[in-house]
């Protein structure tokens, strides 16, 4: 019965997006004039701060940087966001940099998302995090021009979604027990940082609050694989239900042995950038986390996750510390997915959005059309 509702939900939202994606100009002439307005891009650096300082395997932060973006055309105004964590290896000076270089002016029709979207890929190689903040905001300025949101057009239930996980880095017991107490009420599962020398300490700490499910995420921390499976045996037995990148990106062949004979289902992260690395991972993992700022947006997001499942491999959606822009942006085409980790806006102090909320453990989308934000601060956009 899962498999069918599964199948059902996949092929019902790929004739959708189909339809969405050669009609929108068509759609658009219904819903407004034709405008000889031409889109403007702007955009903005903006620094998140973190709720707590926030540490994974090899490296802790206070603060993200991201940039903000805007295109205008005809009286309507789309949002997006580039979210930096330091390991992506972009920086707001490189993805300013290449927004210059983007002119959206030759496009009459800002419906014309293929098209536009494969512009701006070909301006430069990777920038993926840069590419992603147009076309966000290039999707929520269609969607406003069509008056709907992009969950509805990818013909999905907004509320048929995974839990989103609520994540707790490495840190001291007191602090992880301060963490997991935070949590309670809120979120019906949570994501653990492990990767280091006390990853049991760790999840002994979050089980001493809470027997709430819990996934894990190595981020390439472990290196052997024979104590990589007896650390997932035991991880098992204390309520873990899935594990994120547990070994070095390019380990493909230990992480293939390690993933048959896993009894939890392994998830690719680092190992997976973009749509053509989804075939060669095939058998080396059950599942992949899928992440804008890594794929360059949404557009490319719908296609791996249509081709993960073909494939019949797991899918997840995740994110970085982002504000409810990209967050909103994810949420609108995770519906039907196996795990979420969409807590990204939540760990933050200063998010600028309002978007997608938390409700009963689920990011839901919001009914606004486009990816569904409003800008909640004074900040200037700037070319």
């Amino acid at each position: 019965m899962k498999q069918s509702r599964r199948q059902f939900i996949k092929s019902s939202a790929t004739v959708a997006a189909a339809l969405s994606l050669s009609s929108l100009s068509a759609i658009a002439k219904t819903k407004r004039i034709k405008s000889s307005s031409k889109m403007k891009l702007s955009w903005t650096p903006y620094d998140l701060e973190l709720r707590h300082t926030f540490t994974i395997s090899g490296f802790s932060r206070k603060t993200t940087p991201v940039v903000l973006t805007k295109i205008e055309y005809d009286g309507l105004a789309g949002y997006g966001e580039a979210s930096l964590p330091p390991y992506l290896g972009e920086t707001q000076a490189s993805v300013i940099e290449f927004l210059k270089k983007v002119d959206l002016s030759a496009f009459p029709d800002s419906t014309h998302l293929d098209e536009i979207l494969t512009y701006v890929d070909g301006i430069a190689i990777n920038n993926t995090a840069a590419k992603a903040s147009v076309d966000i905001a290039l999707h929520d300025l269609v969607g406003k021009i069509i008056g709907a949101p992009w969950y509805k057009m990818y013909g999905l239930d907004k509320t048929n979604v995974p839990d989103t996980t609520f994540t707790i880095g490495i840190d001291t017991d007191d602090v992880v027990r301060e963490k997991t107490r935070e949590t309670l009420g809120r979120f019906n599962i949570l994501k653990v940082k492990v990767g280091g020398p006390d990853d049991k300490r760790m999840i002994e700490a979050i089980r001493s609050i809470t027997d709430l499910p819990l996934a894990v995420d190595a981020n390439q921390g472990w290196k052997d694989r024979r104590e990589a499976l007896d650390m997932i045996h035991w991880l098992k037995e204390k309520g873990i239900v899935m594990v994120e990148q547990p070994m070095p990106k390019l380990d493909l062949d230990n992480i293939a042995r390690l993933t048959e004979e896993s009894p939890l289902p392994i998830f690719a992260d680092e190992s997976l950038q973009r749509l053509t690395d989804i075939e060669r991972l095939k058998g080396v993992f059950s599942g992949i986390n899928i992440k804008l700022m890594k794929c360059t947006g949404m557009r490319e997001a719908w296609k791996m996750r249509n081709l993960a499942e073909t494939l019949g491999m797991k899918v997840m959606m995740g994110c970085m510390t982002e504000t409810s822009c990209a967050i909103s942006a994810a949420s609108q085409l995770y519906a039907g997915m196996d795990f979420a980790d969409l807590d990204g806006a939540l760990l933050i102090a200063n998010d600028c959005f309002d978007g997608a909320t938390l409700e009963k453990g689920k990011i839901i989308a919001n009914d606004l059309p486009g990816i569904g934000v409003k800008l909640t601060k004074n900040i200037s956009f700037e070319r």
